[in-house]
């Protein structure tokens, strides 16, 4: 076995390291090594002429400025080819290849890689955090961790590249900056060859090989693989939200979503795609957009075998597997499977319509709303379905209009197999089964499944007919109407059915009217058992049983069962005569 050497048992600190450690750590830092020099001279070792304290004090500076001085780095570790000045570090460097963790601290067996980490984690205990921010109260085990905070109030930033000149705050932020020029990913998944800059990445990446979780959620259990990502769970429940706009004072749970709101305000699109010419906000928005002209999708559910191109679409149909909906609704009880959902439903109750349009001044619950409503001023529509030749303003649009041509309906009832190409109408179909009710007219009492529903019948009263033809003048109250009068000026009928050939403006219409030819009839009424080809006919036969007559005429207080009736019967009082 070879003689232990002076460097075998130094702990070797950066001068940055030094530097951020307060005075009574420093004092232990001399501590720790003087007792350490001291068991070696016990057991024989020879420090020659010199006084150890004297040793343990000025060796240390002098081997680290010898060392500078010259640009030495006479110990090279192998697996990476990394160079280093002290002798200790390529062992460092082995661990973080290997993971190895062999100096294990006394309090709760924690454990570290480096000597020196858990010197610094026997410092202070584990529960104890005497370094208190001044400005917001946190608290920090340690004096280096509260500095670097202090430093997201005073914005400081000073370590800079010397290649771009971009500053951090953090010298370790530095550090990772830096790999974007040199592009060096030394650290390699033995599972899928993915490679990283750091062995930090490749441990976090690691774990969507192994699924491990091991951070729950105490209130609802929901269990994460990061205590980043639990900890922005948890201000679901608190409703904690830490990031705030300066500009307009609105408040978010995500810095990402604040970064992604202030564009809001500044309205910058830097990023442009270089097919179509759409400018966005963000790169990753950008990356995106891509995938709709490469036709990308690399987001596969291993259920069902569908793919997706986004994230966040790919995680809204694997609800459809689970049904899972942890999200509740704490006035009326309804769930939801995500929390913007739950978030946008709940402005149903209180009437909150934060994001606001300002061109028109009409006001959304939803930023996603807001979004769709711009393209109304626009007109833009990029997105065009190469069989018809239609075109949207969204490629979400154009992907469901789709299935007009191929009859595909992934969206299936799991009480009587009914399919549907989209995920809206199945929940309106679900309605049917449990026939629940919830929202109200406050004028007629008439309830209603869901509340944009109940937002159309109010016009039956108020007279509101927002949609207006720039054509002819003629008003309606309702979108879907607005868009079957269109058709009367265009004339346009694209939908074919394939086995007489009839044409008709919308698909809605062809599928009406293929059950001509089939025989279907899906509306059944529970009373009398009589089946209908269309829910309108099958509603003009509900009131046969019950008898109700909702509209009533303000002359002669007649009442009847459907506005079209009061309409009809109006005409009564006006007296038209025909001319002779």
């Amino acid at each position: 076995m070879d003689a232990v050497t002076y460097d075998d048992v130094h702990v070797n600190l950066t001068p940055e390291e030094w530097a951020l450690l307060d005075p009574s750590q420093k004092n232990l830092y001399k501590d720790v090594m003087l007792e350490t020099y001291r068991n070696l001279t016990a057991v024989g070792y020879n420090w020659g002429d010199r006084n150890i304290e004297e040793h343990c004090q000025s060796s240390r500076r002098h081997g680290r400025h010898k060392r500078s001085s010259t640009g030495e780095k006479p110990s090279e570790y192998t697996q990476c080819g990394k160079a280093f000045a002290c002798h200790s570090y390529p062992q460092r460097c082995e661990r973080i290849h290997t993971g190895e963790k062999p100096y294990e601290g006394i309090q709760k067996g924690k454990s570290s890689a480096h000597h020196s980490s858990l010197q610094m984690h026997n410092i202070i205990p584990a529960e104890e955090k005497p370094y208190k921010c001044s400005q917001c109260g946190k608290a920090f085990s340690q004096h280096s961790h509260l500095q670097g905070h202090k430093r997201t109030h005073t914005g400081e930033k000073t370590y800079k590249c010397n290649q771009c000149g971009k500053a951090f705050a953090g010298h370790s932020h530095l550090q990772m900056h830096k790999v974007t020029h040199t592009g060096e990913k030394m650290y390699k998944c033995n599972q899928c060859g993915k490679a990283f800059a750091y062995p930090g990445y490749l441990q976090v990446h690691k774990r969507t090989h192994s699924g491990e979780k091991p951070y729950e959620c105490n209130q609802c259990g929901k269990a994460f693989a990061y205590p980043c990502h639990l900890r922005r769970h948890e201000r679901i429940h608190t409703g904690e939200k830490p990031y705030k706009c300066n500009e307009c004072g609105k408040a978010f749970a995500r810095h990402s979503n604040l970064q992604m709101h202030k564009v809001t305000h500044t309205g910058e699109k830097p990023y442009k795609c270089d097919q179509c010419g759409k400018a966005f906000a963000y790169p990753s928005y950008l990356h995106v957009h891509k995938r709709t002209h490469t036709g990308e999708k690399p987001y596969e559910c291993d259920q069902c075998g569908k793919a997706f191109a986004q994230q966040s679409h790919f995680q809204l149909h694997k609800v459809t597997h689970t049904g899972e909906k942890p999200y509740k609704c704490d006035q009326c009880g309804k769930a939801f499977a995500f929390s913007t959902a739950l978030q946008i439903h709940k402005a149903t109750h209180t009437g909150v319509k934060p994001y606001k349009c300002n061109e028109c001044g009409k006001a959304f619950a939803g930023h996603g709303h807001l979004q769709l409503h711009k393209v109304t001023h626009t007109g833009e529509k990029p997105y065009k379905c190469d069989q018809c030749g239609k075109a949207f303003a969204y490629p979400s649009y154009l992907y469901v209009h789709k299935r007009t041509h191929t009859g595909e309906k992934p969206y299936e009832c799991d009480q009587c197999g009914k399919a549907f190409a989209r995920h809206s109408h199945l929940q309106l179909h679900k309605v049917t089964h449990t026939g629940e009710k919830p929202y109200k007219c406050d004028q007629c009492g008439k309830a209603f499944a869901y509340p944009s529903y109940l937002y159309v019948h109010k016009r039956t009263h108020t007279g509101e007919k927002p949609y207006e033809c720039d054509q002819c003048g003629k008003a309606f109250a309702r979108h879907s109407h607005f868009q079957l009068h269109k058709v009367t000026h265009t004339g346009e009928k694209p939908y074919k059915c394939d086995q007489c050939g009839k044409a008709f403006a919308y698909p809605s219409y062809l599928h009406v009217h293929k059950r001509t030819h089939t025989g279907e009839k899906p509306y059944e009424c529970d009373q009398c058992g009589k089946a209908f080809a269309q829910q309108s006919h099958f509603q003009l036969h509900k009131v046969t049983h019950t008898g109700e007559k909702p509209y009533k005429c303000d002359q002669c207080g007649k009442a009847f069962a459907y506005p079209s009736y009061l309409l009809v019967h109006k005409r009564t009082h006006t007296h038209w005569k025909e001319t002779p």
